[in-house]
């Protein structure tokens, strides 16, 4: 299986979208999504220093700029799962067809405008603490009345809240583990985001997101969301909630996943994930950062890829469980019997409760691919729907 993600803001260098615009058409692209985003994302891409790139009205919309202009040149018909870190969701979502990528460029806009406007209220960062007891280093960031903001594994958690309780931390930081202060303009991700987030909802209250035509890892828990709706809902709620790129990662190596591109502007992370990953096995990965590693990207795909030849019309599709735990199956519900988009099939039993399961398009239940009390992680195909969707 191999898995295509879209990284974040702080992956960006200066210069790094100029090789690309020798691509055809890719000037012309990069002019309209501009215009979709409001901001010059040629200039931005290739003109700007790093300062002018810091600024998260103009980073946000050229990272997910970025990442959808080189995934136009894979076969993506061939990739079973997209996930992206913080804004980057926005191109993965684009990337799985719940979103066009005007749609996902346009969002991008928004939410770093008004997250740079919700940054300028009052003074507030993020910081790096590398290392430690993760638990304890979660117990000193709440006892510092600060926020883990993103929890990317690895032994990686970056705390976000008041200047001067981030200092605080930094002098004052866990057993075994360091604090680095993070060039930022605020505490994303966490509840000084408000209105950002609510501007974004408001925003994207006109958006009709469409079922995700391939695996959709989400921030939120590192669960395949199989509703475009409710994606659309996680990724405004994302503003302020944690990125917990932690379990995403955790849902990657349960689902198996051999093969990872990751799109420009590339390494962020990979490294995460050759780190996370290194004790249960490190998928393949190629680092997408300019048009010369398309070949290498285009071969993983081959070599790891769901479909050895892509038909045009799907005759059938898989619905996943959407978090981890058991699975049982609609009593009612036998092999051969017709479904409906949004039917409950079944359910995933966990701790804090069950999960429906439901079909996300009409046709004949023709395989169960789970039997009852087996466990399951998110992601993992529970059944087969036959039918021509669309």
């Amino acid at each position: 299986m191999l898995a295509v993600l879209s990284p974040g803001q702080g992956a960006q260098k200066p210069d790094f979208l100029r090789p690309w615009l020798d691509l055809p058409g890719a000037p012309s692209r990069l002019r309209w999504w501009s215009t979709v985003s409001g901001v010059d994302l040629i200039h931005l891409g290739t003109e700007a220093d790093a300062e002018e790139i810091r600024d998260t009205a103009r980073t946000q919309p050229l990272l997910v700029a970025a990442a959808l202009l080189a995934a136009e040149h894979l076969p993506m018909y061939d990739v079973a799962l997209t996930a992206g870190h913080s804004v980057g969701e926005l191109g993965a979502a684009a990337l799985a067809e719940v979103l066009t990528p005007e749609t996902a460029i346009a969002l991008a806009g928004v939410r770093g405008r008004e997250m740079a406007a919700a940054c300028a209220q009052e003074p507030t960062g993020m910081a790096a603490v590398l290392g430690g007891d993760a638990g304890e280093v979660l117990a000193a960031i709440e006892s510092h009345g600060l926020h883990p903001a993103n929890r990317n594994g690895a032994g990686q958690v970056v705390a976000a809240g008041a200047v001067d309780r981030l200092e605080k931390l930094a002098a004052e930081p866990p057993a075994r583990a360091r604090v680095t202060t993070l060039k930022v303009a605020g505490a994303f991700h966490t509840p000084y985001m408000d209105r950002a987030e609510q501007a974004l909802a408001g925003v994207a209250a006109g958006v009709r997101g469409t079922d995700p035509a391939r695996i959709l890892l989400s921030n939120l828990d590192g669960a395949a969301v199989t509703n475009g709706r409710e994606m659309v809902q996680r990724l405004v709620r994302q503003v302020t909630a944690p990125v917990r790129w932690d379990l995403c990662m955790r849902t990657l190596a349960d689902l198996g996943v051999t093969g990872i591109i990751e799109l420009p502007p590339a390494g962020t992370l990979a490294g995460l994930v050759k780190r996370e990953l290194k004790a249960t096995g490190v998928p393949e990965i190629v680092t997408l950062n300019t048009p010369d590693d398309l070949p290498a990207a285009r071969d993983l795909i081959a070599r790891h890829g769901t479909v050895a030849g892509h038909e045009p019309t799907i005759s059938f599709r898989v619905v996943v469980a959407t978090t981890a735990g058991t699975f049982e199956p609609a009593a009612d519900l036998a092999e051969g019997a017709p479904v409906r988009t949004g039917q409950v099939i079944g359910q995933v039993v966990t701790r804090q409760g069950s999960v429906e399961v439901t079909a996300h398009g009409d046709g004949v239940l023709t395989e169960w691919l789970a039997d009852h009390d087996d466990p399951v992680a998110p992601g993992q195909p529970v059944a087969r729907v036959g039918g021509h969707l669309s």
